[in-house]
């Protein structure tokens, strides 16, 4: 996952230079949210959208949530011990990235300068987000057991649409491992978000901002 919203600039007279509050805006258990942390998740969430920043209430309240649910998976990750993305495999996104949405480095320069971002802001958010999902894949994956029943009867309800994501591929046999795949995405997805509502609901949280509530 990022934001910077609503500081507190405290000026001294004669033009000396501004001191800048970061204020608390969300108590996760012992754990902090700052308004820096949201301005910043929605700053590099729209331009991973590719979408106009908006930095109004209601997006500043989705970008709570999405920081709180990151304390209980760092926390996790940090209990568990799983291993982190590397600094490297975030450049390799970055530059996928680059070739992918930006045909100059001057357009991509331009593109975080509209965003109030920065390479590293970049590196640091595509680290946070592979070592989210390998935490995800070690921490849910080895609980899931797909039967030979699930994939033929997944099989049989959605033989078009599999025939249409996989050309050439028509039979049972030749879709198996692709629907093993599918399914076990879909179950560890559900094991996650299971368990994240567990945090959400043993976690004590405090809102310093009403409207983030």
């Amino acid at each position: 996952m990022l934001c910077r919203v609503l500081f507190l600039l405290l000026v001294t007279q004669y033009a000396a230079p501004a001191a800048i509050i970061d204020r608390i805006a969300v108590i996760v258990g012992n754990s902090i949210v700052k308004d820096s942390d949201i301005e910043r998740d929605l700053r590099i969430t729209y331009f991973l959208n590719g979408e106009p920043l908006d930095l109004s209430k209601e997006a500043r309240k989705k970008a709570a949530k999405r920081l709180i649910d990151q304390i209980f998976i760092r926390r996790e990750i940090r209990i568990g011990d799983y291993p982190p993305a590397t600094p490297e495999d975030a450049r390799r996104q970055l530059d996928d990235l680059k070739k992918e949405r930006f045909k100059t480095n001057a357009a991509f320069s331009a593109a975080l300068e509209r965003y109030g971002l920065t390479e590293a802001d970049l590196r640091t958010e595509f680290q946070w987000q592979l070592s989210v999902l390998r935490f995800i894949d070690a921490r849910f994956r080895p609980a899931v057991l797909i039967t030979d029943e699930q994939i033929e009867t997944y099989f049989r309800d959605h033989q078009a649409a599999l025939a249409r994501a996989h050309p050439g591929k028509t039979s049972l046999d030749d879709l198996r491992e692709d629907i093993r795949d599918l399914l076990t995405g879909e179950k560890v997805n559900q094991l996650f978000f299971a368990w994240l509502e567990e945090q959400r609901q043993s976690t004590k949280v405090q809102f310093r901002e009403e409207n983030l509530g």
